[in-house]
């Protein structure tokens, strides 16, 4: 079998730049690779990805768009008819888009990943450029042969919001391996960089309204001010700015949490590894998620969770967190206090995390994701 798969989102490492989808992606197709050596596989970069021979092997061939560095000069249309045709060369027996959306004019069969709809369920925390692009995303869903769904919460979303057959969607979850995470730094340089007292509660994403950043640092103050012995202990949110991130960094302000808040922006993935393997809770308060990455490594890793019983979160957490209304500040408060003073209880959440996230590998998404690429072939 003859595969195309778009690894487009796939971008340098080095340089904090495989994230979200891009590290699905990469996980994904390291995985197909190490597991599928009799199968041929054709994989699509553009101008920017960078690194690229780390994929090569026997059984693939790497391809760059050659016209993707002008694809801003190219209107929508021409430029997915030469994607089309430039596919079209190969003779693919399937392409794979795991992201972004299907060019409209490919008429071979093609397998589509969706990651995320909060912009179609809640348009109002997206900025109005992303909703433009967002169009084009059900003409995908209409065109795709199957549909891999990360999540059975973004399966149930595709049938509510688009009227997708259940048949036609396979739910396969991302995976996360903790033994293959490189560490260069050790614990002592990350915490000494960002100058962090043993005790923090941290949060990591982007600071846009769906991550509920406000609501957590609203009950933040109120566990400082109902708790003394909690007041060692500060907030950090690591992540790059989102969508009313300037909100966030006002609130912080008018909160007068200016000492008690660490906001560090973009971190590194081994700063990240190193920030989850120390702090004293995870709380991911987020409204809506596809899948919840943060949550799986935040597990894998050993931190105790909190988070929402919402969309895709207890999915991925399983009995491994604590689950709490992401709008109710006295319990998010509260399972706050409970982590921070219960050793007890905060090390049964991380012993129960690192065995929860045991059930998502990338060596298992490759597997279940092979199973549709044969299923779509072999439909006539």
């Amino acid at each position: 079998m003859k595969i195309g798969i778009d690894c487009r989102t796939i971008l340098n490492p080095e340089s904090g730049e495989r994230a979200g989808v891009g590290h699905y992606v990469e996980g994904l197709v390291m995985a197909l690779l190490e597991q599928y050596p009799k199968e041929e596989f054709v994989l699509y970069f553009d101008y920017r990805n960078r690194d690229v021979n780390v994929y090569k092997k026997p059984n693939v061939r790497l391809k760059h768009f050659p016209f993707s560095q002008y694809g801003r000069f190219l209107s929508f249309g021409y430029s997915h008819m030469l994607i089309s045709a430039y596919l079209l060369k190969e003779g693919l027996d399937i392409l794979h888009v795991p992201a972004g959306v299907i060019p409209l004019t490919y008429p071979k069969k093609v397998v589509y990943t969706v990651h995320d709809l909060a912009i179609y369920r809640n348009p109002e925390w997206f900025p109005s450029s992303f909703i433009s692009r967002s169009i084009l995303v059900p003409q995908s869903l209409r065109k795709a042969d199957r549909i891999i769904a990360v999540s059975r919460s973004t399966a149930k979303d595709l049938k509510k919001l688009f009227n997708i057959k259940s048949q036609k969607v396979d739910v396969v979850y991302n995976g996360y391996d903790v033994e293959k995470i490189p560490l260069k730094r050790s614990n002592q340089e990350t915490l000494a960089k960002f100058k962090l007292p043993k005790r923090y509660v941290l949060f990591v994403g982007t600071l846009e309204p769906r991550k509920n950043v406000i609501s957590l640092m609203r009950a933040f103050k109120m566990l400082l001010d109902k708790n003394p012995e909690c007041r060692d202990a500060i907030l950090v949110i690591a992540g790059q700015v989102g969508y009313h991130s300037e909100e966030v960094m006002q609130k912080i302000l008018d909160l007068g949490l200016k000492r008690n808040i660490r906001y560090l922006g973009y971190v590194s993935h081994n700063e990240k590894v190193e920030l989850l393997k120390n702090c004293s809770a995870f709380v991911f308060p987020s409204l809506y998620e596809g899948f919840g990455l943060p949550v799986l490594e935040a597990l894998a890793l050993g931190a105790p969770t909190i988070t929402s019983p919402v969309s895709s979160m207890p999915e991925i957490a399983g009995r491994a967190a604590i689950f709490v209304d992401p709008l109710n500040l006295e319990a998010l408060a509260k399972a706050m206090r409970d982590i921070l003073e219960k050793p007890g209880l905060a090390k049964k959440l991380s012993t129960a995390g690192q065995a929860q996230a045991k059930n998502f590998s990338w060596e298992v998404c490759a597997r279940e994701t092979m199973k549709v690429y044969r299923k779509t072939v072999a439909n006539k």
